[in-house]
């Protein structure tokens, strides 16, 4: 399994990102797909709304174990024998919460002032490490530009821009279409997710996809029973089939040939 099929969902802020990756998760649940791979879920968003939807509680963070390095390498803590990169790789497996269907890890937050080049290199190789043990990566990312810009998708092998019905959404998924050739990432395939597109709008939305050279993914309707879960604090884990939602994400679970 050294080499997983990471998916990404990215795109401006507010448009669906988070719910489009717990849904891909239950589809994949659902249809048993779980029980076939190895599955490991990252939120790489510093905002930190994918435990929530998912219903999981999270004790620490990739960005608490950089913490706590960066501060024991200020500090002088650590004598010239010990492995920075093996007691991170510790620190980092610890913040891993497992379930039954799949695995998952929360990016979080650095803090503080000062230089994180050496402990983000470290970092970037133990989170190396972690992706080869699974056959598949969901990453939830951040809102807006700047993780392409840092390259933080630079192995992602299908990014899923996630629109909703505003020209801010689309204008997003078109820089972020220009940025991934601009800084060279290698990504196999750019797909666009429509998320609460009204009826009136999606053929405007196909053409504006093929007009940028963007292949639709297809879209994901309104649905009250994503607006009741959570706002009641369910996690979506728990949708009933016959959610719209959940049943538009299955078709393009298939399309994805996942």
């Amino acid at each position: 399994m050294a080499n997983p099929l990471v998916i990404s969902a990215c795109g401006k802020g507010g448009t669906g990102k988070t719910t489009f990756i717990a849904l891909l998760l239950k589809v994949l649940i659902d249809d048993g797909k779980a029980s076939e791979k190895a599955i490991l879920v990252v939120d790489a968003d510093p905002d930190t709304n994918l435990p929530d939807v998912l219903g999981i509680d999270v004790k620490s963070t990739v960005g608490d174990a950089a913490n706590r390095l960066k501060k024991g390498i200020d500090k002088g803590e650590f004598s010239m024998g010990i492995s920075k990169r093996d007691l991170l790789e510790a620190w980092v497996y610890e913040s891993l919460i497992e379930s039954k269907d799949f695995d998952f890890l929360v990016m979080g937050r650095t803090e503080g002032e000062g230089c994180y080049c050496y402990v983000n290199s470290v970092l970037t190789r133990v989170l190396d490490t972690i992706l080869s043990n699974y056959d598949l990566v969901l990453m939830d990312m951040e809102a807006g530009l700047e993780h392409i810009s840092r390259r933080t998708d630079k192995d992602v092998d299908i990014m899923v821009v996630v629109t909703d019905p505003s020209r801010m959404g689309l204008k997003t998924a078109q820089r972020i279409k220009e940025l991934v050739k601009e800084v060279h990432i290698d990504i196999k395939k750019l797909y666009l997710v429509g998320n609460r597109i009204p009826d009136s709008l999606t053929s405007f939305i196909a053409e504006w996809a093929t007009k940028n050279n963007i292949e639709l993914l297809g879209f994901i309707p309104e649905d009250h029973y994503i607006s009741e879960y959570n706002m009641m604090g369910k996690p979506l884990l728990e949708l009933p089939d016959n959610s719209p939602a959940l049943n538009a994400v299955r078709i393009m679970a298939a399309k994805l040939n996942l």
